[in-house]
């Protein structure tokens, strides 16, 4: 059977209400109550009802991780550092999958019948609408990887900014025929970065393209439908675009950065592949995701908070895919 608080109480010679006092966070234990208590659950093998506390402290310890895009190889990175970033500090994440959604509101439903204590939306393609959706049903949200808009929290890179950095890493290498081939393009992030990379060409021609979606299939189809006439270089908007570009440049029978050079985002751990060597930009993800959590819980214990945004500096990181 299994060990209850009265079981503890008994062991160590104490009250019930002593018992959950000291597995209360913030409530009142001498040191002595205290000591007793943790050695009697120690010996006995007891661990206190997570979902039982909740109903004393009004607070779940749940944070909702909306995420979409599972066919992305990255996000299991994001998951493994959210999680792990949400345990460390006590809480625990319950995953909302939004791939496909177009409306927020059933999302929304379901975090509030879990009663969760607050909201990461991790996503670069997802609308801003999915947070402002849980900001008005009064959750505290951050959005990770998102856009930055005025009324919610915000943590990433500034997308922009990267597509001016990939713009001036081709041009340094002496490429003049230049494409973007970015992810869907409703995403907000395949937007921002193809608007940089235009920008920072400053009036060079450049052939925009767009993929289905972030996958390595989408990524080499595009490439595919682009090789009867491509373009020197390409920047692709997300790594496993470009690997799915690598792959189809290659079945064609060219190579690179010999005919087409590539340069992507991310940096995930494909692209320092020794087969695959690819030249991208780095993103800070662990930093970013250690950031949205510190906010989110900043945010429960101050739903007043002003909205921040938080962006973070990307690098290029050359490899073996350009020339």
């Amino acid at each position: 059977m299994a060990v209850t608080l009265k079981d503890v109480a008994e062991r160590a010679g104490v009250s019930r209400s002593a018992v959950s006092r000291t597995f209360t966070d913030g409530a009142s234990v001498s040191a002595k109550t205290r000591a007793k208590v943790e050695s009697a659950a120690q010996d006995l093998g007891y661990a206190p009802n997570a979902l039982a506390s909740s109903l004393t402290t009004g607070r779940t310890k749940l944070i909702g991780l909306i995420a979409n895009n599972f066919h992305n190889p990255l996000i299991l990175e994001v998951f493994d550092l959210f999680t792990r970033g949400l345990q460390d500090r006590g809480l625990r994440p319950l995953l909302v999958n939004l791939s496909g959604a177009s409306d927020p509101s059933a999302s929304v439903r379901m975090l509030r019948q879990y009663s969760v204590d607050g909201v990461i939306v991790a996503s670069s393609t997802l609308p801003p609408s999915f947070a402002l959706a849980c900001k008005t049903a009064n959750l505290p949200v951050v959005h990770a990887f998102g856009r930055p808009v005025p009324d919610v929290h915000v943590v990433g890179i500034d997308n922009v900014a990267c597509g001016r950095m990939a713009a001036r890493a081709l041009i340094q290498r002496g490429y003049r025929s230049v494409g973007f081939l970015g992810g869907p393009e409703a995403a907000t992030s395949t937007q921002d970065r193809a608007a940089g990379f235009v920008q920072g060409l400053a009036g060079l021609p450049v052939r925009l393209s767009y993929a289905t979606d972030y996958t390595f299939d989408a990524g080499r189809a595009a490439m595919q439908a682009l090789l009867d006439a491509p373009a020197e270089a390409y920047f692709c908007g997300d790594d496993l675009l470009a690997v799915g570009a690598l792959t189809a440049i290659q079945d064609a029978g060219l190579s690179v950065p010999g005919d087409i050079g590539l340069i992507g985002l991310n940096d995930m751990e494909m692209s320092r592949w020794q087969n695959i060597g690819l030249t991208t930009i780095r993103q800070p993800v662990a930093e970013i995701i250690d950031a949205a959590i510190d906010l989110v819980v900043a945010t429960i214990g101050a739903p007043d908070m002003a909205p921040q945004t938080r962006l973070f500096a990307c690098q290029v990181i050359d490899r073996a895919t350009l020339r």
